[in-house]
């Protein structure tokens, strides 16, 4: 439910931003309000799973990510939107790191790897099912209900997860929880994204743009301050005394941002630069989810052969070539162009997310299981949110110069009023009927090129951040040992 979700909504995007009259600041909260609450009270439901029991905890994270469905579906404005996605991100910081730990908890280590590669496995098929639904529905119907299609997952979701999965609980868990921590890191990590996603429209210079980042700032520094000296913290720190624990979950920061940046980007060239239907946008992805489908069983079994480090580096270094290649296709691009692109970073993602998620969990005593997939699943959350935040910033920044520049053109003035118009917003309005035919093309052509531009640019950044995965891998993963 929470992969189909992840894949549906981004290609939805440019549907919502128009039916909602969003601007692309309110777009990008769309998915951050659930990113962010996900990310700040994801260790909060690890530590619950751990204490009350996981299974139970991951049962009521269904419930409430399914209520909160049915309120994003009947949203009518994009703030009932944000604040309905943001109840959803609190479910999900309940169910996601819960089932992971009942795997961890499940099997024995070396068994863990190959259990952890299925479930990346079906985590796949479902969302290799998100873009393509999604897609149909925009085409066909309208995008509220890919909201809706939640509830019907989550009733024989919670049906199979109270007959079938075992209940466990960590003994050793603190008696309290970290409250404190939790809001301390909303507030840093709210205010740091409100400062990314408002800059480019107010300018860093902006009190209340430069009072959220600096405070957000600070709010993170008191966070970890707060868990230094916490008795029970959402995120005890001597974990990352371990330099495994500390390189693998920097590079799942690196990872993470370049993917969730560069595919937050990427329906916005595909239906907006190159006019591809939704349903062909979601297609795009199909292959990155089949792929990761089928490979990662296998790609689970790798630590136990090779070990951790050569898949890690391999990886994301194949992800940084995908990323490079969909710098590469024109405005006449066809659309296998996008295919081979998406695949390749499939193929990366497949042999690293398995091996990465496997290392956090045998990095640490097996009773800690819990406490260490929620803070691997922070640290991606977080690489999502800021990603989200900075890449959209740095796209619009690099589409409203590109506008600017284009503007400084001898243009006729008709089409320079709708160049200017479309300065700010990532969906191509089509140019008032009243301006002339040729003048249309001329300015549709040039808000097309400017947008293309800045979505390129994107793409070279996400795979700069993939290439800095692999490198700290190099640096902080021991030497790969076959394993008799």
């Amino acid at each position: 439910m929470a992969f189909i979700d992840g894949t549906v909504v981004n290609v939805a995007l440019p549907a919502i931003e128009a039916d909602l009259a969003a601007s692309v600041a309110l777009i990008a909260w769309i998915v951050n309000a659930y990113t962010l609450c996900l990310a700040a009270l994801v260790l909060i439901g690890g530590a619950l799973g751990d204490r009350f029991g996981r299974r139970g905890t991951f049962v009521i994270g269904i419930a409430i990510f399914a209520a909160a469905s049915v309120w994003c579906g009947l949203a009518a404005s994009a703030a009932q939107l944000v604040a309905a996605r943001a109840v959803q991100g609190i479910g999900a910081a309940l169910l996601i790191p819960c089932s992971l730990a009942i795997i961890g908890a499940s099997f024995a280590e070396h068994e863990r790897g190959r259990a952890i590669g299925t479930w990346a496995g079906f985590s796949a098929i479902a969302g290799a099912i998100g873009p393509v639904l999604g897609g149909f529905i925009v085409d066909h119907s309208t995008w509220r209900w890919i909201f809706l299609i939640n509830p019907l997952i989550a009733l024989p979701t919670i049906v199979i997860a109270l007959r079938h999965v075992p209940e466990s609980r960590d003994a050793e868990a603190p008696p309290g929880l970290d409250w404190p921590g939790a809001v301390l890191a909303f507030g840093g990590l709210g205010g740091v994204v409100f400062g990314l996603i408002a800059s480019p429209d107010r300018g860093w210079r902006d009190p209340t743009v430069a009072i959220a980042t600096g405070g957000g700032v600070i709010l993170l520094m008191l966070f970890l301050w707060a868990q230094w000296r916490s008795r029970a913290p959402m995120m005890p720190l001597d974990l990352f005394r371990s330099r495994v624990f500390s390189g693998v979950n920097l590079l799942t920061l690196l990872l993470y941002s370049a993917l969730a940046g560069a595919f937050f980007l990427l329906p916005f060239d595909l239906i907006q630069v190159h006019g591809f239907s939704a349903l062909a946008a979601g297609g795009i992805f199909l292959p990155f989810t089949l792929i990761m489908a089928g490979l990662s069983r296998w790609s689970g079994g790798l630590i136990d052969k090779v070990g951790a480090r050569a898949p890690l580096i391999a990886g994301p270094v194949i992800v940084a070539l995908g990323f490079a290649l969909l710098a590469l296709p024109g405005a006449a691009a066809p659309y296998w162009a996008f295919l081979l692109p998406v695949a390749t970073v499939g193929v990366g993602m497949a042999v690293a997310v398995a091996p990465l998620t496997t290392s956090v969990i045998n990095a640490v005593p097996a009773h800690q299981a819990g406490v260490a997939s929620g803070i691997n699943n922070a640290v991606a959350s977080v690489a999502r949110l800021l990603a989200v935040a900075l890449f959209g910033a740095i796209a619009l920044g690099s589409f409203n110069r590109a506008i600017d520049q284009r503007l400084a053109a001898p243009l006729a003035p008709a089409v320079k009023q709708t160049i200017a118009n479309a300065r700010g917003k990532f969906v191509v309005e089509p140019a008032p009927a009243t301006i002339a035919e040729n003048d249309r093309r001329t300015a549709d052509t040039i808000i097309r090129a400017a947008l293309a531009d800045s979505i390129r640019l994107s793409m070279l950044l996400a795979a700069a951040l993939a290439l800095g995965g692999a490198l700290c891998a190099a640096v902080t993963m021991g030497p790969s040992r076959r394993k008799p």
